[in-house]
């Protein structure tokens, strides 16, 4: 879609992805055409003020990769947890009281 409008940054690829996913290809590609001039590419910016679409502000899109992130952490530190609280086998606990590692965490 980079071909027909101008993304200057990863702002404006997070806006596009999410515009894509919001109207569709076709009329983004339909709104892109209408609003170029001379041959130029269309800011993103131009094209949602035609759509009348104003999109999530930076904020927005920096809270939910924070979201994923830590979802992505947690299932490894799920995955750590249970690898850790396997019993080895050969290895006999003594000394002290047997307790898991997962525990530990």
């Amino acid at each position: 879609m980079e071909h027909l409008i101008r993304v200057q940054n990863e702002y404006d690829r997070q806006v596009l992805v999410w515009l894509r996913g919001r109207i569709g290809d076709a009329a983004l590609q339909s709104a892109a055409r209408r609003v170029t001039s001379d041959g130029k590419k269309p800011y993103l910016s131009t094209i949602c003020r035609l759509l009348n679409i104003r999109p999530p502000s930076r904020r927005t899109f920096a809270d939910e990769a924070r979201k994923t992130h830590r979802a992505v952490g947690e299932r490894y530190l799920e995955t750590i947890r249970q690898i850790l609280g396997q019993a080895v086998p050969g290895h006999e606990k003594t000394g002290h009281a047997a307790r898991s590692q997962a525990l530990l965490f």
